[in-house]
């Protein structure tokens, strides 16, 4: 394990209800998160402001907004994101490669004129509630969800993205088909006795990261918990142990 064991978890500030409580909880499992994910969620509820929660504590920033839309509205998206300095930024794979490309370009071009941080572009490929039945009887892909997600993999690759986002389920089938540096970030992690919740795809942080995960997203497994930081630093150990 080359990098330290924080550094693969990202916590997910979901179901805060408030600033404060989103701070508190943040102030508690820092020692043991390296990177903090705000999604839809918060960022609709308190804006840009909530960014600087987690940069006050100088941990890395998932910005999740799984942008999907015509290329120059997600380009355009990209570089008002890019200002925010956060350090990955999510697009939905689905919205094609051109779309896919123009989000990597607006990234690139704001990096060379601004002069900042490397902001990583990381395509969505299906999320974890999409089982098979649901993928091809309301969806009409007739591929499994394996299948698909390689399919989608491999776009990402080509448009130029720095990773992707997969179930667990998905790892060992798309992980020998993507260049050896790129992210490969996987939610639906779930420690031993943890409930699924409305993911249908879940493995544990060890089956993760030995399948070549490279960001695991934890949320309710540590929010949830009486001791969020106890809960926290429980899953840095485990991972330490791989």
């Amino acid at each position: 394990m080359e990098k330290s064991p924080r550094d693969y978890l990202a916590l997910a500030l979901d179901n805060v209800s408030s600033l404060h409580a989103l701070s508190t909880l943040v102030l508690a499992t820092a020692p043991s998160v390296g990177v903090f994910k705000i999604g839809l969620e918060q960022f609709t509820r308190f804006g840009p402001p909530v960014l600087d929660v987690v940069r006050d504590k100088k941990r890395k920033i998932f910005l999740d907004l799984k942008f999907h839309d015509i290329p120059n509205t997600v380009g355009k998206a990209v570089e008002s994101a890019c200002a925010l300095e956060v350090d990955y930024l999510t697009i939905h794979t689905l919205g094609g490669t051109p779309m896919m490309h123009a989000a990597k370009m607006a990234a690139d071009d704001a990096r060379r004129k601004n002069g900042g941080k490397h902001i990583k572009i990381i395509g969505v490929t299906l999320l974890t509630s999409i089982d098979t039945n649901c993928l091809q009887k309301e969806l009409s892909v007739t591929m499994n969800t394996s299948d698909y997600v390689c399919h989608l993999a491999l776009h990402a690759v080509h448009a130029g993205l720095d990773g992707i986002v997969c179930s667990a389920a998905d790892l060992s089938a798309v992980k020998p088909l993507l260049p050896p540096d790129f992210e490969i970030i996987t939610p639906g992690i779930r420690p031993a006795g943890i409930a699924a919740y409305d993911q249908k795809r879940t493995a544990s942080p060890k089956e993760a990261i030995q399948n070549g995960a490279t960001l695991l997203v934890l949320g309710r497994a540590v929010t949830d918990a009486a001791d969020p930081a106890k809960a926290a630093e429980a899953i840095v150990n485990e991972i330490s142990r791989i």
